[in-house]
């Protein structure tokens, strides 16, 4: 199957424009983006995706052997590439795919010109001298949850990630984007993120890159934002007067006002 198919690959924007490529977080789709899509779609040529077992991907596709580590979904972002003959992209990745964007520029650099990062994390796990947020109990108790109880897990826990208690409208639809993920394929690709360790992955990226965090995050906090931008040699780190994990909604002309002055777009 080709990649295009497989990932359910949408095209908006400029034809003759700088490509950026957008790349959705865990318990996702291509949809969270909707709202900054508008905007940048004047200045880019937006190339939007889903995961392999996420939105409308092709489910036959999944391999849990491949998708149990981030590096099967920077295969999937490669592959992307390689079928459309992308160049000089622009990754924007949310959450652990500003991660799998790390490892794609990694093995093909060739494709990428520039990295914008939104609310990365590389390390969810607290450790000495570092703060991701969690201790390891919980991770075990929140992987232990959504094992058990996706569905409940989700709405439990998806108006948490997002923030804004005044907007319950935002945290109602990651709820419903996280219940319309196959709980089998959630349970592998929560695993694989909220697991993984990418802190020395970051030291590896040579190209440009915007670090884009939200002033209150419970995922991923501002010492995290700050420890991302240290590790990343000339990175610029942008703090968003939002709060959540998921600015793209909560606070999107803010987000693709960054996204376009950092690639010099508007100019």
């Amino acid at each position: 199957m080709d990649a295009c198919s497989r990932n359910n690959v949408a095209v908006a924007g400029r034809t003759d424009g700088p490509v950026l490529l957008l790349a959705h977080g865990f318990g996702c789709d291509q949809n969270m983006w909707r709202l900054v899509v508008p905007a940048l779609s004047p200045h880019f040529r937006v190339v939007l995706f889903d995961y392999v077992g996420s939105g409308r991907s092709d489910p036959s596709a999944w391999n849990e052997e491949r998708y149990s580590s981030l590096d099967g979904y920077a295969r999937d972002v490669l592959e992307i590439c390689a079928e459309l003959d992308l160049r000089d992209v622009i990754f924007v990745g949310h959450s652990v795919s500003a991660m799998i964007g790390v490892l794609a520029a990694a093995r093909a650099p060739e494709r990428f010109s520039r990295m914008v990062m939104v609310a990365p994390s590389p390390r969810y796990i607290d450790e000495d001298g570092y703060r991701g947020g969690f201790s390891s109990d919980d991770i075990d108790e929140l992987l232990e949850s959504l094992e058990s109880n996706y569905l409940g897990w989700s709405a439990t826990m998806a108006p948490v990630i997002m923030g804004n208690a005044d907007r319950p409208e935002l945290g109602e639809e990651l709820t419903t984007s996280f219940c319309a993920t196959d709980p089998d394929m959630a349970r592998v690709f929560a695993r694989t993120t909220f697991l993984s360790d990418s802190r020395e992955d970051l030291r590896t990226v040579a190209i440009p890159t915007l670090v884009l965090e939200c002033s209150q995050d419970v995922i991923a906090p501002r010492e995290v934002g700050a420890f991302v931008h240290d590790a990343i040699p000339g990175s610029r780190l942008v703090t968003l007067e939002a709060t959540g994990h998921c600015p793209q909604l909560s606070a999107p002309q803010a987000t693709a006002a960054a996204v376009i002055d950092f690639t010099g777009a508007g100019r």
